[in-house]
């Protein structure tokens, strides 16, 4: 098991280009290791999971900087965590704001500590969500609510997410509960969990053009006319195709 763990408790956990680019490299790892079969995505402290990304990273940005790379990066990064073939829980050990609730909301299943709250502080700063806040919460939270995120500054608390299903669970040890969902995931059959999230995302539309092309490609790797074509391009002869 693999886990990923901010550290910025000075800035309570907030995004950095720096934090980023490690959040990329690692979850290219992760999903090359072969040795990793679940991860944990969580943060240093007990006040915040994040509060979103510094503002001194990106508030001098120009605006074509702000969108192309920025805003860009961040969702690119954050959609390469949802894809991620292994399954993740997000243990939100404290508030979850902006950036920091759209990173939880890129994990599979998300356990919260009861003074755990969830907002989009965007607007009061300006500007709007921009690493997924109002496209993939929108599968995973009731519109009402992102709208009350979003355009009214509320906070929603532990246990009116917990009741709407975006969290799995609400404990004083969210980290015990994370666990034990973890051991009953990997103690199941790798390649049916990777394949049943796979799935299930392409029935949500979670990168379904990619999902359905692995499956097909997953399904046509078995078959005899792959190893023909493979052995007839490297012996220079027309391949003998049998349909099977």
């Amino acid at each position: 098991m693999a886990e990923l763990r901010l550290d910025n408790t000075a800035k309570m956990n907030a995004f950095t280009v720096e934090m980023l680019d490690e959040l990329a490299s690692h979850l290219d790892a992760i999903e090359r290791d072969t040795t990793v079969a679940a991860v944990i995505v969580t943060a240093e402290g007990d006040k915040a999971f994040c509060t979103g990304a510094d503002i001194n990273g990106w508030g001098d940005l120009s605006p074509a900087e702000f969108a192309r790379h920025w805003v860009r990066d961040g969702h690119r990064i954050f959609d390469r965590l949802a894809r991620l073939s292994k399954p993740t829980v997000a243990i939100l050990n404290g508030h979850a704001f902006g950036g920091g609730l759209e990173l939880a909301a890129a994990c599979d299943i998300r356990v919260m500590a009861p003074n755990a709250a969830l907002a989009l502080p965007e607007a009061g700063v300006g500007i709007v969500p921009g690493w997924s806040g109002t496209q993939r919460l929108m599968r995973l939270l009731p519109e009402p609510m992102v709208k009350e995120m979003a355009l009214f500054g509320n906070r929603i608390k532990a246990d009116r997410a917990f009741r709407v299903g975006f969290a799995a669970a609400v404990d004083d040890d969210p980290r015990a509960v994370a666990e034990a969902l973890l051991a009953r995931a990997v103690a199941l059959s790798p390649r049916a969990v990777e394949i049943s999230k796979s799935m299930i995302h392409a029935a949500q539309g979670e990168d379904r053009g990619a999902m359905v092309e692995a499956l097909g490609s997953a399904a046509i790797a078995s078959t005899s006319d792959r190893a023909e074509g493979v052995a007839a391009f490297r012996e220079k002869r027309k391949p003998d195709f049998s349909g099977q």
